[in-house]
């Protein structure tokens, strides 16, 4: 069975729940009191899908302003895409744009862009319309997923949109894609296994890059 890997963003504003997202995701808890990310932390997350394992190098970027120069060495040569919004805070989804048009700037490949709401719990303070974010999500080529990390709904799909697109760039574009496509025999777990029981565990010790910015590396396997 050959093994794909490919790198994913998370980009978004600040407090839109990027972390809480992909933590609910690999590890199945919630927790309220998540600091804000600074520079970035990295992730892996690795599943099985159609008869292939997808190994994602997910970088979840602070979304504090005083950083977002510091996105593009984390989305460059990035294969795919989380832009993810606050339903409850229009502004958040405006910010979108101005992500969408720095990686068009910076991103020469072709990505998978998968567009989240979240918050679709707080349904009495939602300030944008499913519909406005499904067209807008059309016109740049996205998909669209509506999450609610406290209910834990939508986030799975997300994930598993992004494998699927990534398994279709490598078979569509292989010659070009920077996706890794390598042969790999040590594979038990199902789809359905991987889906349902990842995990997560945080390395004892942070590792410093540029500027002094500091990388936390997690594993979900």
């Amino acid at each position: 069975m050959k093994t794909l890997e490919g790198k994913v963003v998370a980009l978004g504003s600040q407090g839109v729940g990027k972390t809480s997202m992909i933590i609910r995701y690999t590890s199945r808890t919630f927790n309220k009191h998540v600091s804000p990310t600074i520079g970035a932390s990295f992730f892996t997350c690795k599943f099985n899908m159609e008869n292939a394992r997808i190994l994602l190098q997910v970088w979840d970027t602070a979304g504090q302003e005083k950083f977002k120069s510091m996105a593009p060495m984390y989305y460059r040569n990035a294969n795919a895409a989380m832009l993810v919004f606050d339903l409850t805070r229009y502004n958040t989804f405006a910010a979108m744009k101005g992500w969408v048009a720095e990686l068009r700037r910076k991103v020469e490949e072709t990505m998978v862009l998968v567009l989240v709401g979240n918050k679709s719990d707080l349904r009495k303070e939602r300030q944008v319309d499913a519909e406005e974010g499904r067209v807008y999500a059309t016109k740049i080529g996205a998909t669209y997923h509506e999450t609610s990390v406290v209910e834990n709904e939508g986030i799975e799909n997300v994930f598993f949109t992004i494998g699927k697109g990534l398994l279709g760039l490598s078979s569509a574009d292989r010659d070009s894609t920077s996706i890794r496509i390598y042969e790999s025999t040590n594979l038990n777990l199902s789809t359905t296994d991987m889906l349902l029981t990842p995990s997560l565990e945080e390395s004892a010790q942070n590792c410093n890059i540029a500027h002094g910015i500091q990388e936390r590396p997690h594993k979900c396997c």
